[in-house]
């Protein structure tokens, strides 16, 4: 009996080649060993029916022990032929012959070789191959195992606990698939172009350079995303629906069943094993909460085996979606629906077959009806559950909870709506910001918590949207949850919040906030007085923002007073109104001037007892830095005796130091909120005093009430004068304070009035004069008549002045040069008048 033997570099699907028995191993020198059984009957080889043998395939044990057993009596009656590239010319072959009818296909070649084989081929084909190349398709196939024949119904494998292989076991990101992607896109569009609608052709071509399964079926996945639209038309019933491959292909539209069938078709053309997966979905038309039992399953989805064990996929899915309020489809390549995680695909995908949902623990359907509806973000921008894991909820006093945790830094808003049946009814998918008044998002470390407060007895629909913390695009739906509320909470209308979260914003820390005072609840106001501070890493300047639903802007202003310094932000805050407020802080970096100022931080503020008067509010015009802070240290003002904003006087008179290291040119202003006309100007009622670089502002109240007292500075010798800060000065003595003299530009640095430190003075009495003027000659107090003072040895001027009837104000005088007779006048002082004889 003779045989001719053709040996040709294929590589086939297991399920072609026959395999070795356990017992069977490649020899050391690369030879393998290959029984022939039973050759007549298997008629493997015959003069009639010569056979080529093609290839060689040597599978691990693992991959043998499904190989078929040989027959009863076969070891006794085997043949054993040795084929080896190393074999001498003394072997079965000779080396030459072998060679001589090699054919060798090249590496771009060999995917669409691993097409399936007739099962009369199948069964006359024994495979062969050289070590080398025993190596190579073990290193392309190392995830793969034997696969049942093409085309059978095939259970999915149990797989071992602890064993099954995961999405990121196949491939670390999608980015690994680069190379495919811009082939598989550009070959279709090409396809298109030439109107090219068969099956075969398209999975050859878009498969063409694929190296292993994963990238043949990647490639199928893609092209199906990007070249197939859900037909809305046929799925709203307003046209036929297209079902078989060549259709669905030309029309360039199909329903789910279009994707799936076309998916099928194409893995078997590339020798895939891919099953079609009927079951329920959340897709488009799904009822919130409704019933599926009894009801006919709505999709079809696709699972494949990859390595000997199923994932799954969804290629309609991740094509696009279904904009039902304009009855179009959005395309948007969505690529978590290839080879989903069942964990994950199982909450919006139901098989009608429970072994297809290839969990470990499979999950009844009413579970899957009560389960929170999560979108494809959700998986993606790595959230969690942590409170309720079912979408419906129903409020406890008014009341629901959802949290959600993250493992990456994540922004968050909501939506709360009346409720509609469908859970894709046209609703955006994203979403900017939220204006939402009926809840309270909190975001944390690591977890976001939304306490929800419907207005009214009903049922609600809530989307949370997210994105990461850096990303600059829209938020995007993530999950979705049903609220019921039996009976609503008697409360305040909640301020809406149009920056996403209460607390901290995730961005503050790289806007430079390190932390708060308050947290991200709502903080109980007593006495209508409240105070914020935020610890800083950088210098920064802020502006704060008051809101409450009855509050007009005007007065909001005439709430706040902020106070900068290089580490921490204080923010005081008034309540005139009961009820709730939204106190939001913006920031930007204290340098960059024109940069814009950024949300850092929204807190709620909730005030039940007092609150403020309206006379208690501080005063207008009120600038945006209070208090010593950044900018007054920068002009070189330090050394403050009142470090604080808001400075408290039970006696109407205060006086606040500071050193002027930078000998600046100062200015004074004292305002009020003025209801009538003053007797005497608020100027009269500040008094500054500057010796060396220790600077005294004295100022005397007239009467009870809050008073703005602003600090400038002239930085530049020929500029202008530039605020500094501002105090608030809240007086609660009823006992007028006087005035102090009028002072006049002559009265300069070094100057110091020790008495009297009043500018209205009692008439007909005698007064006393002492006052230092550095480098004056002669100091003099002229009224109806002149009196000079004398210079003691403390270099201080004094003498006793008469007042006179107050006919006219006492003038301080000095003379800088002994022989000039001109005198410059220092300041005036004025004289009561005498009250008139009835």
């Amino acid at each position: 009996m003779s045989a001719k033997v053709a040996i040709q570099k294929f590589s086939f699907p297991f399920s072609c080649a026959a395999r070795l028995p356990q017992q069977d191993e490649v020899s050391q020198d690369g030879c393998a060993q290959v029984k022939l059984h039973d050759l007549q009957e298997n008629r493997i080889l015959s003069e009639a029916n010569p056979v080529a043998v093609i290839g060689a395939l040597v599978h691990h044990e693992s991959q043998a022990q499904g190989s078929p057993k040989p027959p009863p009596g076969g070891d006794a009656a085997a043949t054993q032929v040795l084929v080896c590239a190393e074999a001498s010319q003394s072997a079965v072959l000779s080396r030459h012959a072998v060679f001589e009818k090699l054919t060798v296909e090249s590496e771009d070649q060999r995917p669409a070789a691993k097409r399936q084989l007739s099962s009369e081929s199948a069964a006359r084909t024994i495979t062969v191959v050289k070590k080398s190349a025993v190596r190579k398709e073990a290193e392309e196939h190392r995830l793969l195992k034997p696969k049942a024949h093409l085309g059978q119904r095939v259970t999915p494998c149990p797989v071992a606990a602890g064993k099954r292989k995961h999405r990121k076991d196949l491939f670390t990101n999608s980015e690994v698939f680069h190379r495919v992607d811009s082939h598989v896109i550009r070959a279709g569009a090409e396809l298109k172009e030439k109107r090219v609608y068969d099956v075969k052709t398209i999975a050859q071509c878009i498969t063409q350079g694929a190296r292993n399964e994963l990238e043949r079926l990647r490639a199928i996945w893609v092209w199906l995303c990007h070249n197939i639209e859900y037909d809305v038309s046929g799925f709203l019933g307003r046209s036929e629906k297209l079902s078989s491959p060549e259709e669905v292909i030309a029309a360039g539209r199909g329903v789910c069943c279009g994707y799936s069938s076309l998916c099928t078709e194409m893995c078997r053309e590339v020798g895939i094993e891919c099953q079609e997966v009927p079951g329920h979905s959340k897709g488009v038309g799904y009822l919130q909460g409704q019933s599926l039992k009894n009801v006919k399953s709505d999709h079809l989805w696709n699972s494949v085996l990859l390595g000997g064990q199923w994932f799954l996929l969804d290629a309609c899915w991740g094509a696009g979606r279904v904009d039902m309020e304009n009855e179009s489809f959005v395309k948007r390549f969505d690529d978590f629906y290839f080879l989903t995680d069942p964990e994950e695909f199982i909450d919006s995908h139901f098989p009608d077959e429970e072994k297809w949902q290839l969990l470990d623990t499979p999950i009844a359907l009413e579970e899957f009806e009560r389960r929170v509806f999560k979108t494809s973000a959700f998986f993606t921008s790595g959230l969690r559950l942590m409170q309720p894991h079912h979408f419906h909820i129903v409020t406890d006093d008014g009341e629901a909870n959802v949290s959600l945790g993250f493992s990456r830094p994540t922004t968050f808003t909501y939506e709360i709506t009346q409720h509609q049946d469908l859970l894709h009814c046209g609703a955006p998918e994203q979403k900017e910001s939220c204006n939402s008044s009926f809840g309270l998002l909190t975001v944390s470390h690591r977890s976001m918590k939304l306490q929800l407060l419907p207005p009214a007895s009903g049922v609600y629909d809530v989307k949370v949207f997210a994105r990461p913390e850096t990303a600059t695009t829209p938020l995007i739906w993530v999950c979705s949850y049903t609220v019921e509320c039996p009976v609503p909470r008697a409360m305040e209308e909640i301020p809406e919040n149009p920056f996403l979260s209460w607390g901290l914003q995730p961005v503050a820390g790289s806007l430079g906030v390190a932390g708060s005072s308050q947290g991200s609840k709502a903080a109980e106001v007593e006495e209508g007085v409240f105070e914020l501070t935020l610890k800083t890493s950088r210098p920064l300047m802020a502006l704060c923002e008051l809101v409450h639903p009855q509050l007009e802007a005007s007065v909001a202003k005439r709430c706040l007073a902020t106070q900068i310094q290089a580490d921490v932000l204080t923010c005081h805050v008034l309540c005139p109104l009961r009820g709730f407020y939204r106190l939001s802080v913006f920031v930007r970096d204290y340098e960059k001037t024109d940069a814009k100022f950024q949300n850092a931080a929204n807190f709620l503020l909730h005030c039940k007892g007092k609150v403020v008067s309206p006379e208690e509010l501080f005063p207008p015009n009120l600038g945006s830095v209070c208090g010593p802070g950044t900018r007054t240290s920068e002009a070189g003002l330090s050394k403050f005796s009142h470090t604080t904003a808001l400075v408290s006087t039970q006696q109407g008179k205060c006086n606040i130091t500071f050193h002027n290291q930078r000998d600046l040119e100062l200015h004074t202003v004292l305002s009020r909120e003025e209801s009538k006309a003053a007797a005497v100007p608020l100027t009269r009622h500040v008094f500054c005093t500057y010796t060396d670089s220790k600077v005294t502002v004295s100022v005397s109240l007239p009467e009870a009430g809050v008073y703005r007292l602003g600090l400038y500075a002239k930085i530049t010798p020929a500029g202008d004068f530039n605020p500094m800060c501002d105090f608030v000065l809240r007086n609660s003595c009823d006992q007028p304070g006087p005035p102090f003299p009028c002072v006049y530009s002559a009265w300069r640095k070094g100057c110091v009035l020790f008495e009297p430190r009043v500018g209205l003075l009692e008439p007909l009495s005698w007064v006393r004069f002492r006052v230092r003027v550095p480098g004056a000659q002669r100091v003099s107090v002229m009224g109806e008549t002149r009196t000079d003072l004398k210079l003691n040895k403390s270099r201080v001027w004094e003498g006793e002045v008469f007042s006179g009837n107050g006919l006219q104000q006492l003038k301080l005088a000095a003379a800088t040069s002994g022989e000039s007779t001109d005198m410059c006048v220092l300041m005036t002082f004025d004289i009561k008048q005498l009250e008139r004889e009835v």
